[in-house]
């Protein structure tokens, strides 16, 4: 038994030579507090009018570079998911109904803002029969019809694969349809409880044969994977034909969420972005602060 031991850890230290051990975030993962008059600019618009973004609301630690360059995100159809996954901070339970003037109000945000390239995502829906869909669809033409310039970037569920609801977000066109994988395929069913592995990458392959112009899909490293699974996940998603792919840390939102296993390293991350260009996705953001919606 000992032998044996030792020799697991052994082929665990060839495995992740690169990342390190959780003992307080490293250096590299420290975030400067945002500033610059675009920044204060928009942080004042969003206190005068409540407005509703992810970027406030997560505390993403890149508020201030998108805000900077004209971006932001917004999440739709509530603050209450009907999934449990188990890396995110997002509240778990019975929905509230749907707030059928919320494309409106999300336009008019984009507009008070004057956002150059809004993202938009939502909670997961399984609770409704169009799972949101219908939402999401007069979302984006609210968007149009009031920012016309505004490019948008749609972080969409899976909708449980249902090629019809699907097919609402390919009529709208959005430039970026993405659908974030999240984890590895032996961590699936612990990370994203609710959402199957296959069924995500099926999902964003329909979406490129229905014409979406580019695809996305995002990974969390950091959460007991090991480099070759991520190598093996970044090239199912380039099978299903996925054109850009983002790669981030995994931070533990609260204490009821999943525990962080390592960081890893910028030597790592930059490793997993030249892997992934040589596999031929057309962009790859790889580091660790770089979060699924960042441009």
């Amino acid at each position: 038994n000992k032998k044996k031991k030792k020799k697991n850890n052994s082929m665990s230290t060839v495995l992740k030579e690169n990342v390190a051990p959780p003992k307080g975030k490293p250096k590299w993962l420290r975030v400067k507090l945002p500033t610059g008059k675009k920044y204060t600019q928009l942080r004042g618009l969003v206190d005068k009018y409540d407005l509703h973004t992810i970027c406030t609301s997560g505390s993403c630690p890149n508020m201030g570079e998108c805000w900077g360059e004209g971006t932001a995100t917004f999440m739709i159809l509530g603050n209450v998911c009907t999934r449990s996954c188990g890396f995110c901070g997002v509240k778990t339970g019975r929905p509230e109904s749907v707030d059928w003037a919320e494309p409106e109000k999300v336009a008019r945000s984009i507009k008070i803002m004057g956002i150059k390239h809004a993202v938009v995502t939502s909670v997961d829906r399984d609770d409704l029969k169009d799972m949101g869909s219908i939402i999401w669809a007069e979302t984006v033409k609210a968007i149009r019809r009031m920012n016309p310039t505004t490019t948008l970037e749609t972080l969409i569920p899976d909708f449980q694969g249902i090629e019809k609801l699907l097919d609402r977000i390919v009529a709208v066109s959005p430039e970026v349809v993405s659908h974030n994988m999240e984890t590895v395929k032996r961590l699936t069913r612990e990370v994203r409880i609710q959402a199957k592995y296959e069924r995500s990458l099926e999902v964003l392959d329909y979406l490129k044969t229905q014409g979406i112009n580019r695809t996305k899909s995002g990974i969390m490293l950091g959460l007991g994977e090991f480099e070759d699974e991520v190598i093996t996940t970044l090239s199912d998603l380039r099978k299903a034909n996925v054109d850009v792919v983002t790669i981030g840390q995994y931070l533990q939102p609260s204490k009821k969420n999943l525990p962080v296993k390592e960081f890893i390293t910028p030597e790592q991350f930059k490793k997993y972005e030249d892997i992934g260009l040589e596999m031929g996705f057309r962009h790859v953001e790889s580091g660790a602060l770089v979060r699924s919606s960042y441009k």
